[in-house]
């Protein structure tokens, strides 16, 4: 089991070449507006980002799509795949969602070989799925035996540890003052894992407008670091 953890860990590292580094979520709006410029209102703004966000569309993919695979129920990822793409309205957060997919979707075909994962691609390729990282990621970790708790806990890290590092560029913090960043949210972290997991599909994509709206605005900035 301990292999399997440090396989799936892998995944969650930030220097995993998905392309995550380049996408802020609607961060850089925030840091533009002024109203995230140092290391307290950053961590405001990133629980915000959890609680309202996360929680309810990745996160929860993640869960929904692990209980699919355990059921063999793979209309039902697909279905996911196309829910997460179509309810993330903000077009640079949709279509980095999709590149990020694709590109994960590679690497880790390339160091493992699971039937499901050619599957996706093949989808992809054909243009009847989108792709996602969550979904990716849940298939991975699906194969590798490794719980769905730890799962959905996993992936909300990876998630937040990327955050944090375009976080530590973007406004900028200091490296330290990043990790501490990432000390402080882990019991957080832990308490929306649990929370995803008293969810079902009815309570998937309720997010936050306010965090949907500076992605939104995002796609008008002049002089950007990230991509979204």
């Amino acid at each position: 089991m301990d292999e399997k953890i440090l396989a799936l860990f892998q995944l969650c590292d930030s220097n995993f070449p998905t392309g995550a580094f380049s996408h802020s979520y609607g961060l850089e709006s925030y840091i533009q507006d002024n109203t995230v410029h140092n290391l307290e209102t950053f961590s405001q703004w990133l629980q915000v980002y959890i609680h309202e966000q996360l929680i309810y569309s990745d996160g929860l993919a993640v869960l929904l799509t692990y209980e699919a695979l355990e059921e063999e129920n793979y209309d039902k990822v697909w279905k996911l795949d196309r829910l997460l793409t179509v309810q993330n309205l903000p077009r640079e957060t949709r279509e980095g969602g999709m590149r990020m997919g694709e590109r994960m979707l590679e690497l880790v075909q390339s160091l493992y070989e699971t039937p499901v994962l050619s599957l996706y691609r093949e989808r992809i390729s054909k243009k009847q799925s989108f792709g996602h990282p969550a979904i990716v990621f849940t298939i991975a970790a699906r194969y590798l035996g490794v719980s769905k708790t730890t799962t959905v806990l996993f992936y909300l890290y990876s998630v937040v540890s990327s955050i944090v590092q375009n976080a530590v560029r973007g406004i900028p913090l200091g490296q330290t003052a990043g990790q501490r960043v990432i000390r402080d949210v882990q019991p957080i972290l832990v308490e929306a894992a649990q929370k995803i997991e008293q969810l079902d599909e009815e309570d998937f994509g309720i997010v936050s407008p306010g965090i949907e709206l500076s992605q939104m605005r995002h796609e008008r900035v002049n002089i950007r670091i990230f991509m979204s």
